[in-house]
């Protein structure tokens, strides 16, 4: 299977080359707006100029749409108003799709995010941390917590639309927390703030990061293997799926349904770790 994957050298993009990479059943085109290393074909291109982006859907079967555009997520992210950022991450979405549409690709994976339904997290702090019983299933409707997490719906219903009307199979990740190696644990994001200097291990601030990631995480090989079960899917038309490992504490849970309907497993659980790896 021929797949392009956009905004292939960030975190999400070496997960799924650092555990499908080396399976002969994909050969990857690595797009990215700079030149990287990975296995396979690395091309350097603009989601933002679609003339530039369009040549490479050629000769695709799918495509792993993950590039982002730079400025959405600040401190301000949860103002209500237009910006460059907010413009460009929405075009740079209907480029991808239009692409694919326009190259008559199978499937379109995109990574949407929690943050599509991040105000059930957001109002619900820090008790959902703490495995409470707050849960929220396949039928939660959109609940974008910030001008991202608006840019990500309209990810997925641009998806529904391309499905729908055009015959593409559309699957819709709202990923969890997905970190580099160095961060691949669920103690990954209050060890990153001891490096970076933001609170001591063992604070009350350290101790709420480790919750929230013990609910939220999936490990790096998880997300690849999600992404594996979209790409060799052939019974959807449309449906979006939660991007996190068998976290015990988990919120966003449709596991049972996403291991029915595509097959999707995780190996890695937040709760059988009491302490980042020595």
């Amino acid at each position: 299977m021929d797949v392009l994957v956009t905004g292939a050298h960030g975190v999400v993009g070496t997960a799924i080359t650092d555990y499908l990479g080396d399976d002969d059943r994909y050969d990857f085109t690595l797009l990215d707006v700079e030149e990287g290393d990975g296995p396979g074909e690395t091309v350097v291109a603009d989601v933002l100029e679609y003339e530039e982006l369009r040549p490479h859907f050629d000769d695709q079967d799918a495509v792993v749409h993950l590039a982002r555009i730079p400025g959405l997520d600040g401190p301000d992210s949860r103002a209500v108003g237009w910006s460059d950022p907010l413009a460009g991450e929405l075009e740079a979405i209907t480029n991808v799709y239009e692409a694919a549409i326009d190259a008559d690709l199978d499937s379109v994976v995109y990574a949407s995010s929690n943050h599509a339904v991040g105000m059930v997290e957001v109002r619900n702090e820090p008790e959902v941390y703490h495995d409470t019983g707050i849960r929220i299933g396949h039928e939660e409707p959109h609940r974008p917590d910030s001008l991202y997490g608006v840019t990500k719906t309209y990810g997925e219903d641009l998806g529904r639309l391309a499905a729908e009307a055009h015959g593409i199979q559309c699957y819709g990740l709202r990923i969890g927390a997905v970190r580099s190696p160095e961060y691949d644990h669920p103690y990954g994001d209050a060890e990153r703030g001891v490096d970076d200097g933001k609170w001591e291990r063992g604070s009350d601030e350290y101790e709420e990061q480790v919750a929230r990631m013990k609910g939220l995480w999936q490990s790096r090989r998880d997300l690849a293997h999600l992404v594996d079960c979209c790409l060799q899917d052939d019974s959807v038309e449309w449906d979006h799926f939660y991007g996190v490992s068998a976290n015990d504490r988990r919120w966003l849970d449709d596991l049972d349904r996403s291991r029915t309907v595509i097959g999707y497993d995780p190996r890695d659980n937040g709760e059988e770790w009491d302490g980042p790896p020595e």
